[in-house]
Order: structure tokens, then sequence, then C-alpha cells
């Protein structure tokens, strides 16, 4: 026990040595120490990430994969709620193969299906990410626009408003 302690107390000295000698060796060249200018990390970040790079070369999967197509879409609001929770983010679906070996479970009666892609669906804050995210992986895409609802403008007023024409009866029993 007593020689590992002799060997790492003597290791620990020379490292520092080293590194303090070679300081010094830095500082006897003669040249002015001159510190290098600090990197903008982010610059260097957003360079590489406005690029999109082809993917499909290191990323292992099959090639079955880039052959399928994407849909980006927005999704609709649930028609059983008068929220719009869920409507504002971007998602990315794999397109329904026809004849991808769907078939009914015999025990529970569940839809069962041999694609495991089609459960698959990522989310996006904005369109252009998705876009992007697809271009990145070298998928095929395709972008599905939101249909946005015409709201009428209303006023409690207009049930009294005057209309020419044949007289509208609110019967109440």
């Amino acid at each position: 026990m007593s020689t590992t302690l002799l060997r790492s107390a003597a290791v620990r000295p020379a490292a520092r040595a080293f590194s303090t000698a070679r300081v010094a060796l830095e500082n006897k060249s003669g040249l002015p120490n001159t510190p290098e200018p600090p990197r903008d990390l982010v610059a260097e970040q957003v360079n590489r990430i406005s690029e999109p790079a082809d993917m499909a070369a290191v990323s292992g999967a099959p090639a079955s994969l880039h052959q399928r197509q994407v849909r980006i879409f927005r999704p609709a609001k649930t028609a059983t709620s008068s929220g719009k929770a869920g409507t504002r983010e971007w998602r990315v679906d794999f397109d329904i193969l026809q004849g991808s070996g769907r078939w009914e479970n015999p025990l529970m009666g569940w839809a069962s299906t041999a694609d495991s892609q089609q459960s698959l669906s990522m989310r996006f804050g904005t369109k252009e990410e998705a876009i992007h995210f697809c271009e990145k992986q070298g998928w095929n895409y395709y972008v599905q626009m939101p249909h946005t609802a015409r709201i009428p403008p209303k006023a409690y007023a207009d049930n009294y408003k005057y209309s020419p024409g044949k007289l509208r009866i609110h019967h109440t029993k």
C-alpha cells in the first residue's frame, strides 16, 4: 500500500513540472503571448445546422425507410373540445404503406401491423424545423397546410336587428 502512495505522489509532481516547463518554454521563445480570439460557438453551431447534410450514409437506417414519404402537418383541434391545445405544433408522420401486413389480433381483437414506422410521430415548433429535419434525414416529404376556420363576427344585438323579408319567429315552447 505504501508503494502505491509513493508512485502516485511521484507521478503528480512530474506532471506538474512538465506542464510548467512547457509554459516556461513558451515564454522564453521571444514571441509575445497573444491570446487567441474567443470562438463564437453559437454562430458555428447555427452555420452547421443551417445547411442540411444527408444523414442517410451514417444513420444506419434501412434503405426502405428512405424511400418512404412523410407528411408534415398541423393537427386540427379535436371535435369534442373547444380548446386549441396541441394545434400550434407541427407533426411529421409516415404514410401508411399499402399491404403493410395489417391484421386483427385474434386474442383481443386489436388492429396489429408489421410496420413499426406507422406509429412514429415527431413534433416540431415550426414548419421550417420539420422541413429541415426531413431534408437532413433524406426523407421525401409533402406539407399539408392547415385549414383555417372562418369565424363570422357575431353580436347579440344582431338577434333584434331589422332585416327585410320574412319575420323570424323563435318558439320557446
